[in-house]
């Protein structure tokens, strides 16, 4: 009598276009231009649009970059996987060493900021107790089921939407009686005198961190039900979320050219929701901003314990497997899941100002890295090079996406490139235990549509028992 070991749980393919789209609208959190809204018109020196219009340009090739090697590699584990198995396993592990940096602050940023609008309105509540509590149902959700994560998800983003269309109507009624700009046709959100390309690309590296997002919906590609829709949900959100940032922005700096009137220049939200529609729209405007820390909240949680679960699928040891475990009832990666809430609690502790000076930095490295696999892969390795076609989309796109990334990375904050610096380093030193000074080569196991290999590092393909 033989018995057949059961087979391993695997992530549960209950994702569609829209919920997938969701997601990443979720994780960019549309809000988040209202909140941001006075600090870029100080670094942009008020041309808020410009800013985003820059940051988005540059994503859309990246963008496209991340829809191609989805297709090539149809697995979780974004610019993780695709460095490891065009680049090196070795370099795959750093980039994805640098992601994670971005990807396990969000949602602590977003813990932290719901940590600040409740001590807002109660005081008298130790903050740890507001952050424990979110941070505990987040986890739990994310735990028990992906589909519900992604259905509340999609609800949030929907109510974000329904109050920035509510703002701009409201805001074109004040421009028509003489507000601001005095219409919503004027140019000068976009340009004018005083105006440095420097400082529009200053402010695009601050925008920047609102379109992370449209590249974690990789994450979701062993739960798409149809892994041929993940490269259209990419260029989908990244287009949704850009033009509503866009609008957003071009109304707010159509309304308030400059920050005169404005008691606090960090979060200018609040007001900005008083000085347009009164008390009554400033609480349903801050109630929309908690949703979106909520739905961001969700996506960015579920996207990086995916994350890590990749990479712990690609290691060995108690450890990897420990952190790989997927739920056999729930079918979500249990651990990685609980590990991030864990990191969550920090929130508690520290302030948005420290949190948000380190994100950025790996988002970028993994942004231009991916582009520059594109060229590695079609250009380089399939030699597809001949011909306009091939040499714009295999060469000259990606080459685009590489620079301008590159030119973002490169105007990051100091504090930004300081820790990013110091994760890097660790990250480094990680590898150089894990491989044993580089004698013991790093693994790379691709998951698709349930088939297991390990990738040597000639390559070739061995069954995995």
């Amino acid at each position: 009598m033989s018995t057949t070991a059961p087979a391993p749980a695997k992530l549960r393919r209950s994702l569609g276009l829209w919920a997938i789209v969701g997601l990443g609208l979720g994780y960019m959190t549309p809000m988040t231009v209202f909140d941001t809204f006075g600090i870029v018109t100080g670094e942009t020196n008020g041309v808020v649009p410009s800013a985003y219009l820059f940051a988005l340009i540059a994503m859309v090739f990246t963008a496209i970059s991340y829809g191609r090697m989805t297709r090539v590699y149809p697995s979780a584990g974004s610019a993780y996987t695709y460095a490891s198995e065009t680049i090196h396993p070795n370099v795959g592990f750093l980039v994805g060493w640098s992601s994670l940096l971005d990807y396990l602050l969000l949602p602590l940023v977003n813990a932290l900021i719901v940590r600040l609008y409740l001590e807002s309105f109660f005081p008298q509540v130790p903050g740890w107790i507001w952050v424990v509590g979110y941070v505990a149902v987040i986890t739990a959700m994310n735990l028990f089921s992906m589909s519900s994560t992604s259905r509340v998800n999609g609800i949030l983003v929907v109510f974000q939407i329904v109050l920035i269309a509510v703002f701009v109507a409201l805001t074109w009624t004040a421009l028509s009686g003489g507000a601001g700009n005095g219409t919503a046709f004027s140019l000068a959100p976009l340009f004018h005198s005083g105006v440095h390309l420097a400082a529009v690309i200053g402010g695009a590296t601050v925008v920047c961190f609102s379109f992370i997002g449209f590249d974690a919906i990789t994450m979701y590609t062993e739960e798409a039900k149809d892994t041929k829709t993940v490269p259209r949900a990419i260029v989908l959100a990244l287009m949704i979320g850009g033009a509503i940032f866009f609008i957003a922005a071009w109304f707010a700096q159509s309304r308030f050219p400059t920050m005169a009137g404005f008691h606090f220049t960090d979060d200018t939200l609040p007001e900005i929701a008083m000085k347009t529609g009164g008390m009554l729209f400033q609480i349903l405007f801050v109630s929309a901003a908690v949703a979106a820390a909520v739905a961001s909240s969700l996506a960015s949680h579920a996207s990086v314990s995916r994350m890590i679960y990749v990479m712990a699928r690609n290691g060995s040891g108690r450890v990897s497997r420990t952190l790989s475990y997927i739920h056999p009832r729930f079918r979500t990666p249990a651990t990685a899941v609980l590990l991030v809430g864990v990191v969550s609690l920090l929130a508690a502790a520290f302030t948005l100002e420290f949190v948000s000076s380190m994100i950025n930095f790996g988002a970028l490295i993994a942004f231009t890295v991916v582009n520059a696999t594109v060229i590695i892969h079609f250009a380089l390795r399939r030699k597809e090079f001949r011909g306009g076609r091939n040499i714009v989309r295999n060469i000259v796109l990606p080459g685009i996406g590489m620079l301008l990334t590159g030119v973002l990375w490169a105007n990051l904050h100091l504090d930004a490139l300081t820790y990013g610096l110091v994760w890097l380093t660790i990250g480094i030193i990680t590898l150089l235990v894990v491989t044993r000074a580089f004698r013991k080569p790093l693994r790379m196991k691709l998951d698709e549509d349930g088939d297991a290999a390990i990738i040597t590092r000639e390559g070739a393909p061995s069954e995995v028992r």
